[in-house]
């Protein structure tokens, strides 16, 4: 069945793109914050913000690397579903959502690991990412936020 979604503004890169949801769920699972509410996606440099109690050690950068870097090998599935806005399960953020969002809403999954609500462009599965390389944080101390600078090379 053909859905009517909201117009889409971005032609997103889609390794750069599906990376996105496993750096929000890896920074989640790790440091117990929401997903970025200030992420910058493109196909040579990525950045991603996250609020968090602390600044990251490089032992913890590096950690963050390599769990990217397994869930992609792990080639995970990544799957789409339909629901309509009353029924979106527990836990999946709606903050996002415009005021004019359609009905009927589409939720990514990367296998077990994440489900969000999403329009964009995404690979079939994490191996598809290729490689996610950090490229560089940045620590803001006054607003405890954290900025991740990435890129993905492509298989």
């Amino acid at each position: 069945m053909d859905y009517t979604f909201n117009t889409h503004n971005k032609e997103e890169f889609p390794p750069a793109h599906t990376a996105e949801h496993l750096l929000n769920q890896v920074m989640i699972r790790m440091f117990g914050t929401e997903r970025s509410s200030n992420a910058h996606i493109e196909r040579k440099k990525s950045k991603m913000t996250f609020i968090l109690d602390h600044k990251p050690d490089r032992k913890e950068e590096k950690a963050i690397e390599a769990e990217m870097n397994r869930l992609i090998t792990e080639d995970l599935p990544v799957t789409y579903e339909m629901v309509d806005r009353n029924n979106i399960p527990d836990g999946v953020s709606v903050d996002k959502l415009p005021e004019d969002a359609s009905e009927m809403l589409r939720l990514v999954r990367i296998g077990d690991f994440d489900v969000c609500l999403c329009i964009g462009k995404h690979v079939r599965s994490t191996a598809q990412i290729g490689r996610f390389e950090m490229l560089g944080t940045n620590w803001d101390e006054e607003k405890h936020a954290f900025r991740v600078r990435f890129k993905v090379i492509p298989a």
